[in-house]
């Protein structure tokens, strides 16, 4: 299949995923503090990578750690636990919509660090998908009043991370397949994982018998497998066939998924939300529409 059509597949497949991730972290916290859950996602995560591949660690040239552990730190470890403090304050959906921020950092960083290049047709079109995302969190504020949007800034430290780790794969990774990156950078974050969660309670009788904690757990097995180990893959390989713009672009379309799933679930979502989620879906367009010169 050719990479122009195989990046827009891989683009709506991980839009889905993590869309839906957002919901499956509230869900989660119900039975886990925001430590405990963003340990054992990795740990989890972990798991399923090295059944499917632990071998390829071998393969990760000693010049190359430093790249995967940074991207590991930076793309899974922090966020991981950035989001699920984020979503004790904030819904599931403003944190997507704030998520957004991710494609602008990447022009940013990669323009002013990485030294990448991106077009005026790319930077307006990111800069539309902000506009709509801006709408999108003032909407919500006033709809929500009572929520603490402090904790919003634990998203926007996150996306900063998202971008550079992006750009970071796509400058010094792109020799390396999307699975191999993948358990290198879970093979450098679980042990720390591992050791939060021994000293974050969890294994206390208080937590091991609470009610929710099973489905809390049924939902983090969900999170760590879609969400972040197949989705993780995902990603790579649409690093390595698309710039890092289109790539971080997902968090646009993930947004619409995130909103759909914060309504089914009592989030409050309204017409002028909707059409901020359409002007996002423009900036998308614009921001990606020199692709087939460059792909």
């Amino acid at each position: 299949m050719p990479s122009n059509s195989l990046k827009w597949i891989y683009l709506i497949v991980l839009s889905l995923i993590w869309g839906s991730s957002f919901i499956l972290i509230k869900k989660g916290l119900i039975g886990l503090s925001p430590v405990q859950l963003g340990a054992v996602r990795i740990i989890f995560t972990a798991t399923f990578l090295f059944i499917a591949g632990f071998k390829r660690i071998r393969q990760i040239a000693r010049k190359d750690w430093k790249w995967v552990g940074l991207t590991g730190l930076l793309g899974t470890f922090f966020p991981s636990f950035l989001f699920a403090f984020a979503e004790t304050e904030i819904d599931s959906s403003v944190t997507s919509i704030l998520n957004s921020l991710v494609p602008l950092n990447t022009i940013v960083l990669g323009f002013l660090v990485f030294k990448i290049k991106s077009t005026s047709l790319q930077i307006i079109g990111v800069f539309i998908g902000l506009i709509g995302t801006l709408c999108l969190i003032l909407n919500g504020a006033s709809v929500n009043p009572d929520q603490n949007y402090y904790y919003v800034f634990f998203v926007i430290i996150a996306t900063f991370m998202y971008a550079t780790s992006v750009n970071i794969l796509k400058r010094y990774l792109q020799h390396m397949e999307a699975l191999t990156i993948a358990v290198g950078n879970f093979a450098f974050i679980v042990i720390p994982a591992i050791c939060i969660l021994l000293f974050s309670g969890f294994f206390s009788p208080e937590v091991l018998e609470r009610p929710e904690l099973k489905p809390a757990l049924t939902y983090l097995l969900l999170l760590s497998l879609f969400g972040t180990a197949i989705a993780k893959v995902m990603f790579n390989k649409l690093v390595h066939i698309a710039t890092p713009v289109f790539a971080s672009s997902v968090t646009y379309l993930m947004t619409i998924i995130a909103v759909f799933w914060g309504v089914l679930d009592g989030e409050q979502f309204g017409i002028l939300q909707a059409l901020a989620a359409v002007v996002i879906l423009v900036g998308v367009y614009l921001a990606n529409k020199k692709q087939k010169q460059t792909s």
